[in-house]
């Protein structure tokens, strides 16, 4: 899995874009409040400042849609 460092207001985030196949069970995205349903791409992020951070901090982690990880600067998370 491929992971980048994003920077956004709120701090800088590891990003890893999560494939169908790699997906098998469903999240909750915290943009939308929707569930993001098995076998479905998406991405999860965390901060990176936390404890663990190729680990990716497992408390801190979320599932987002990809399109509201990229909208999640122009509105608030659910």
């Amino acid at each position: 899995m491929h992971e980048t460092v994003e920077s956004w207001p709120d701090g800088e985030w590891v990003v890893r874009h999560i494939t169908g196949s790699a997906s098998t069970k469903p999240y909750r995205c915290p943009g939308c409040d929707q569930m993001i349903p098995p076998a479905t791409p998406h991405v999860v992020a965390w901060p990176v400042e936390s404890p663990t951070f190729f680990g990716g901090g497992i408390d801190e982690r979320r599932h987002w849609h990809r399109g509201c990880w990229k909208a999640r600067g122009r509105r608030r998370p659910r």
